[in-house]
């Protein structure tokens, strides 16, 4: 999807939670919470042995591993609630909601972290019935999680989008994902096979090669730039603009190609000179 090709219209943009709206990881954030220590060896161990998806791995641990049995409702709201958001995502969503020229956006969030805390973190800035998340039932007498019964990671979120464009009669070349990490790629590969457009908000290799456009901020609204260059057609002046609109000036807007590139001695080849 190149500069200016994009059809006006109605686009479903959808975003990844953990550390693309956020910070930090939830169950990192949880784990602090509740005591409970090397939670990212955990996670290592789950990915090491592929027995859950990635990003799913805090769904497992919540139903299965005994440290995480203490874990209400209340410990999720109260994570959600500590989970460190990245700036301006409230302006970022009202500038979605307010589109551009004739392009309307509907603005998603799909993420493998718990729903509840999600929505606990983002209350009062995107609705709840636009957050995705792992589903968790309880226990009526002890309260503890006794099922999970939805996790979108993986191709979860690929059946969450797909669903949600069908909703919204929205065509899958006008569906834009955000993510940053190894439970994006699944989805980021179905967006960009259907002629939609990805965005990494994240360094990693295994996504930015895969994301067409990548942006690297604190601030949720740097994902503007390229909606708004790559899908609306925006030059660089208006797009400062905006921003200038809302008080705020772009200080640095580096635009770069990295070749990631590692070389190694072959001792059996011969020197070729």
């Amino acid at each position: 999807m190149s500069t200016r090709s994009a059809a006006p219209g109605h686009y479903l943009i959808a975003s990844d939670f953990d550390q693309t709206l956020s910070f930090n990881d939830s169950g990192l954030v949880l784990s602090e919470l509740i005591g409970v220590s090397k939670f990212r060896e955990k996670v290592a161990g789950l990915s090491e042995i592929h027995l859950v998806q990635q990003g799913a791995e805090l769904a497992y641990l919540l139903r299965h591993d005994p440290e995480f049995r203490c874990v209400r409702r209340e410990h999720l709201i109260e994570t959600g609630k500590q989970v460190r958001l990245k700036k301006d995502i409230k302006r970022f969503v009202e500038c979605l909601e307010a589109g551009a020229d004739e392009y309307r956006f509907s603005f998603y969030v799909i993420s493998a972290a718990p729903r509840v805390v999600v929505q606990s973190a983002l209350e009062g800035i995107v609705p709840p019935d636009h957050i995705y998340g792992a589903e968790c039932e309880y226990d009526a007498s002890s309260g503890e999680i006794c099922a999970v019964t939805k996790v979108p990671a993986g191709y979860g979120k690929v059946a969450i989008l797909e669903t949600l464009a069908t909703r919204l009669q929205v065509s899958p070349d006008h569906t834009v994902y955000v993510g940053d990490g190894s439970s994006d790629i699944h989805v980021m590969l179905h967006v960009n096979s259907a002629n939609g457009f990805t965005i990494a908000v994240s360094e990693a290799k295994h996504i930015t090669r895969i994301a067409q456009r990548t942006v690297i901020s604190d601030n949720a609204l740097s994902v503007l730039v390229p909606v708004l260059e790559e899908v609306v057609g925006w030059d660089a002046v208006r797009i400062r603009q905006l921003f200038a609109s809302y008080g705020l000036v772009l200080q640095e807007w580096n635009k770069a190609r990295t070749d990631w590139v590692t070389l190694r001695e072959c001792p059996d080849a011969g020197v070729v000179r």
